[in-house]
């Protein structure tokens, strides 16, 4: 008789796979190890200097996982690899949600964001990959589109292993904890820095000069990760001290202001780096230099209703009218902070307001209570029976990932792209839909919602016994 397998579960991989991801480029980019250090001085210091903060984030077990937040992004090139890339994050429990279309900002790509979905998994590990798809469409030269077309379907970005173990997921429902260990090992080698370039000087000019993302995307063997991103819970104070500790910080924070209760997301990034690489070439190869990998960080807030979201981009757009967030005009943050008074800056102003999404929990006083079922949630919450906390963004902001990535290409890479959606394409070369992530929160809150109600019922059925 066969003896049953014992699988290693997904959550368990994403952990694996993503301290993993950090050793490896920790060991290639040194300061990205500073920006760490720098961050968590800074949550430290917050937490101290915050305890209501500290409370909160125990409550929404977000407190143990704060080490474990952090973002990746990769970009790719063909519809091959994004669709093998889905399956890979598959086995890590990561699904891809939301579609971005960057073309809008002069960045020939489109995106999703692969990441745990259901709470208990966003609760062990909220590791997320920000994914983006080569538009080759948008490069205007017939002939280099057609010669970046043969040189991606020339590569294969993943190795024999990874793709034996993908297959063995799908067919076997898991994996082993050795062939775990494996697959974590296989699968890092995609994202593995080369210096190596796979076209030569004369090629990689032409690319670069079409756009800087391009070359990135097709001279390399596969799509070196170009950033990891660890989360603060004061980017500010981040912001402030990367000179301090040698790193060169972008000139303004993306994403709404400084406030008292965050809200979405707030990013900010250390430059580019000029690393020495070699070009393709008979006889001696040809030395040169290539600019992608940077560091990031992150301040995650609330997550926005729909309603919330168009108010949050109405106040950004009426500032980004009057100037570049990602040119250094000295009075951006005042111009931001004040179009931002219109939205409420406290979480009861938030919902009441329906601005934002919430978790909902029995206090001890609601939990010892009885009768309290056929409340409604608003007393329930004014008499202390009830705790509101507010649900973490997971996701991504268009604008403020466009203005990452222009930063990052110097801040110059202005391209006359329009505003090019396709969604349609996008989920075609994934091989499947991109969820809606605020149907994933509103999901949320109603799961919560109803387990107090729940347990309420539960209340009054144990006291009437």
């Amino acid at each position: 008789m066969m003896r049953s397998r014992k699988f290693v579960s997904s959550d368990d991989v994403r952990t694996m796979f993503s301290r993993a991801m950090s050793d490896m480029y920790r060991a290639e980019v040194p300061q990205y190890g500073t920006l760490m250090e720098l961050v968590a001085d800074v949550n430290a210091a917050t937490l101290a200097a915050n305890p209501d903060l500290k409370e909160q984030l125990a409550r929404a077990d977000e407190l143990e996982r704060l080490d474990l937040e952090r973002h990746g992004a990769i970009r790719l090139g063909t519809a091959d690899e994004l669709a093998t890339m889905r399956r890979l994050f598959a086995v890590m429990g990561m699904a891809p949600v939301g579609y971005y279309d960057l073309s809008v900002a002069g960045v020939p790509v489109h995106s999703t964001a692969f990441r745990p979905i259901d709470d208990a998994s966003l609760g062990r590990n909220p590791f997320r990959v920000f994914t983006s798809l080569l538009r080759l469409e948008l490069i205007e030269d017939e002939a280099l589109r057609s010669e970046a077309a043969a040189i991606l379907e020339r590569r294969q970005i993943f190795t024999d292993g990874a793709l034996r173990l993908i297959e063995r997921f799908e067919t076997a429902g898991g994996l082993t904890q050795p062939e775990a260990e494996e697959f974590v090992r296989e699968a890092l080698e995609t994202f593995r820095w080369h210096s190596e370039a796979t076209v030569d000087a004369n090629t990689y000019k032409k690319l670069h000069d079409a756009h800087r993302l391009i070359a990135d995307v097709v001279s390399f063997k596969g799509p070196h990760i170009n950033h990891l991103t660890p989360r603060t819970l004061d980017i500010d104070a981040v912001q402030a001290g990367m000179p301090k500790r040698g790193i060169a910080a972008k000139a303004v924070i993306e994403g709404p202001p400084t406030r008292a209760c965050p809200i979405l997301l707030r990013q900010t990034s250390f430059k580019a780096l000029e690393e020495p690489i070699l070009f393709k070439g008979e006889g001696d190869a040809q030395s040169g230099t290539h600019t992608a990998r940077f560091g990031e960080i992150e301040q995650r807030g609330i997550a926005l209703t729909r309603k919330g979201r168009a108010l949050y981009d109405e106040l950004l757009a009426s500032v980004r009218d009057e100037g570049s967030a990602g040119n250094s005009f000295s009075d951006y943050p005042t111009r931001l902070a004040e179009a931002f008074r219109r939205f409420p800056d406290s979480y009861e102003g938030i919902r009441a307001r329906e601005l934002g999404f919430f978790r909902y929990s029995l206090t001890e006083s609601g939990a010892a209570a009885s009768g309290l079922d056929l409340m409604i949630m608003d007393d329930l919450i004014a008499a202390g029976h009830v705790k509101a906390d507010p649900i973490v963004y997971e996701d991504f902001l268009p604008v403020s990932a466009a203005g990452i990535f222009q930063s990052n290409l110097g801040g110059t890479e202005q391209k006359s792209y329009s505003a090019n959606a396709n969604r349609d394409a996008f989920e075609a070369a994934l091989g499947a839909s991109v969820l809606d992530e605020f149907s994933l929160y509103e999901q949320a809150q109603a799961r919560s919602i109803e387990a107090v109600r729940a347990a309420l019922r539960d209340g009054r059925q144990s006291s009437a016994a």
